[in-house]
C-alpha cells in the first residue's frame, strides 16, 4: 500500500493534535474569586520568616476552608493568594458570602490569634478579595507531567486586578456580580445596602462595588 507523502502525514498529525486539544478544553459560565494578603512584600521584608509563614498559613487555611464550605473549587495558590471558581445558579452569592466570611475570619479569628501568640508583634493583617463573573475557557496547558488548567476570560483577569485595589475595603466585586446577588448577600437585616458603587478609573470607569461588611461563620 502506498504511504501518504510527508506533507499529507503532517496535516493528519496536526488534525489529530487539534482533536486531542479540543478534548482538553471547555467553555463555562463561572465566577472567580481571588483572596490576597495585602502588603505581603512588606510583611516578608520586615518580619522574621517564621512569623510571615504563620500569617500565610493561617490566612490560606482560613480562606481555603471557607471557599470549600461555600461551594467553591480551589484552582490555584500563588504565594499569599488563592484563586477559586464557583459555578451554578448561586455562584455569585456563594462567592460573595465567601469573601464576607473571610473578612470576619481575618478580623475576629486570625488577628486575635496572632496577638495572643505573638504579643510583642504589632502586625495587623490586611487582605483584599476580588470577584468577577463571565464566560471563560478552561484549557490544559504545559507539558506532560508538569501541566495545569488555565482560565481564560474576563473574570479571572478582573478578579485578580480587583484584588490589588486598596484594602481599606476588603471586598471588591464587579457590577455583573452585584446584579446577580440575592438580597441577603446585598442588604443588611435593617435594609441597608452593604455595597458602595465606585468608578474603576483604571478600567474605563467601569462600575464596581466595594464593602467592608463581614459574615460570621
Amino acid at each position: 500500500m502506498r504511504q501518504p507523502d510527508k506533507p499529507a502525514r503532517q496535516v493528519r498529525a496536526v488534525e489529530r493534535v487539534g482533536e486531542e486539544e479540543a478534548q482538553r478544553r471547555i467553555d463555562i459560565e463561572a465566577t472567580v474569586l481571588y483572596a490576597d494578603i495585602s502588603d505581603s512584600t512588606e510583611l516578608v521584608d520586615t518580619q522574621k520568616h517564621f512569623f510571615s509563614a504563620e500569617v500565610y498559613k493561617a490566612f490560606l487555611r482560613c480562606a481555603a476552608r471557607i471557599i470549600r464550605n461555600n461551594g467553591g473549587s480551589i484552582t490555584a495558590y500563588d504565594g499569599d493568594r488563592v484563586m477559586a471558581v464557583y459555578v451554578g445558579y448561586m455562584k455569585n452569592s456563594s462567592a460573595v458570602r465567601t469573601a464576607l466570611k473571610i473578612n470576619w475570619c481575618c478580623k475576629s479569628l486570625i488577628q486575635r490569634a496572632l496577638r495572643k501568640q505573638y504579643p510583642e508583634e504589632n502586625y495587623v493583617l490586611q487582605h483584599t478579595v476580588g470577584i468577577d463573573t463571565s464566560s471563560m475557557r478552561v484549557a490544559a496547558a504545559g507539558i506532560r507531567g508538569a501541566n495545569d488548567l488555565v482560565w481564560i476570560g474576563r473574570a479571572p483577569n478582573w478578579a485578580a486586578k480587583l484584588c490589588t485595589l486598596p484594602h481599606d475595603y476588603s471586598t471588591w466585586i464587579t457590577k455583573a456580580v452585584y446584579d446577580k446577588l440575592e438580597d441577603k448577600s446585598k442588604l443588611e437585616t435593617d435594609g441597608r445596602n452593604m455595597w458602595e458603587a465606585r468608578s474603576w478609573t483604571a478600567m474605563d470607569n467601569t462600575t464596581i462595588y466595594r464593602s467592608n461588611f463581614w459574615w460570621p461563620l
